[in-house]
């Protein structure tokens, strides 16, 4: 039996969630003997289209049976995916909507299909999270996605539907790295505005921009410094190493795990290849809140009663 080869197109290969879903999709190929080939698109959407047209048009190049890729810009490609399944090319997309598939399932044989965590979920969670740290309201400092990922519109679409009213978000931008975020939140530091502003919380849509936040913050005046390091920091991703790690040490006050898909991905693939398998279209994985929204809320009650209790002298 041939041995099946899957290349794996990723966004970037500095933030942790990317570099899990790395090392998923080796663990996967190894456990099933199969080949993968892991390449990076450094946030560069048009780069990506290119390294994914060679692999399917350059005769120099071996051509994968199955091409999964996590789009780096706002775009699914849907002029490449369709060169790649006339060319007997697998196609996956993972963490990201593409309203072509029912047509080319319908046109061509090979597996085409969307595996993706579901983003308004990740973003229901981050709101009640915020609900849970903020009992009283207040302000939050939301360090979104890029405007062009679908991921980001729908974390924000969820967490505005969970957010409570009496709770404001001040929202900026970074590129899902931690690199991104500090220069962002720097940015916004040298303004006479951010003084002004009466933050409450640092939400991020990513664990790595959380960290980026909560780098430029260390970087203050003492004075300052002290006021913005008491206040939470939470983010998203969760990734064991990382994200669940700042949590347990306290830099994060709170993450979502993300599971990667891209083991789950190869998984499916190598059964509908070897057994003709049937697949879905689009299958989500399930986000998680670290800690349990229960538990966030109960530790926010705690230090309210011990605060309380020291005020009174208790």
């Amino acid at each position: 039996m041939k041995r099946l080869s899957f290349l794996v197109s990723l966004t970037n290969d500095d933030n942790d969630y990317q570099q899990e879903q790395a090392a998923a999709a080796e663990r996967a190929a190894r456990r099933l003997g199969v080949e993968v080939k892991i390449i990076h698109a450094n946030n560069d959407a048009l780069t990506q289209s290119q390294q994914l047209l060679q692999h399917i048009q350059d005769s120099s190049v071996v051509r994968p049976d199955a091409i999964m890729f996590e789009p780096a810009g706002g775009t699914a490609f849907p002029q490449v995916a369709r060169a790649a399944v006339a060319a007997g090319i697998g196609w996956v997309v993972l963490n990201h909507s593409a309203d072509y598939i029912p047509e080319l399932r319908r046109a061509f044989k090979v597996p085409v299909f969307a595996i993706s965590s579901d983003h308004i979920e990740i973003g229901r969670i981050q709101g009640n999270q915020f609900a849970a740290l903020l009992p009283n309201g207040g302000c939050v400092l939301y360090i979104e996605g890029p405007a062009n990922s679908s991921a980001a519109k729908e974390r924000t679409r969820g967490m505005n539907q969970t957010r409570p009213s009496n709770i404001q978000v001040k929202s900026m931008r970074g590129n899902w790295t931690e690199e991104s975020s500090y220069r962002a939140v720097s940015s916004w530091l040298r303004l006479r505005t951010s003084q002004e502003s009466h933050i409450s919380l640092v939400g991020a849509q990513d664990d790595s921009m959380a960290m980026g936040a909560r780098k430029a913050f260390s970087e203050m005046a003492e004075a300052e410094r002290a006021k913005w390091m008491k206040i939470p920091f939470t983010g998203c991703d969760g990734m064991p190493k990382t994200g669940q790690t700042w949590v347990r040490n306290g830099a994060l006050t709170a993450t979502i795990f993300i599971q990667p898909n891209t083991d789950m991905a190869i998984e499916m693939l190598v059964q509908a290849m070897r057994s003709g398998a049937a697949l879905p279209e689009h299958k989500f994985t399930e986000p998680e809140s670290i800690p349990s929204l229960a538990d966030l809320a109960a530790s926010v009650s705690r230090t309210a009663n011990d605060a309380k209790h020291r005020s009174a002298g208790v």
